[in-house]
């Protein structure tokens, strides 16, 4: 499911794509309007089906965490941190699972 949301300030708009527990698996960068966060959730559904556009990367302590790219190159969404590269890829094939046929849950009133 993408959570389709706005800051507390109500400046930007952002959004979360959760696994069926409820955990976030990637989360975007800020949108300044609703329709570009829209347009970024119809990008991951688009690119997520190819492993290319995942870029994997570690942190300088160590922990593991990916981006998702645009066909532009722009980065759309990134996961949390995990404490193994097995973790992040079991998170890479998440959203390759979850992203192509989730719903987006609204919650910017």
């Amino acid at each position: 499911m993408f959570e389709l949301f706005q800051s507390e300030n109500n400046q930007k708009y952002y959004f979360n794509l959760k696994a069926k527990n409820g955990q976030v698996i990637l989360s975007s960068q800020g949108y300044s309007d609703k329709s570009g966060a829209k347009n970024g959730i119809e990008s991951v559904k688009t690119n997520c089906g190819n492993d290319a556009k995942f870029e994997r990367k570690t942190a300088s302590n160590g922990k593991f965490h990916f981006n998702i790219k645009a066909g532009n190159g722009q980065i759309i969404g990134s996961s949390q941190m995990y404490a193994s590269e097995s973790g992040m890829e079991n998170g890479i094939e998440s959203v390759k699972t979850n992203a192509p046929n989730a719903g987006i849950e609204d919650k910017t009133a």
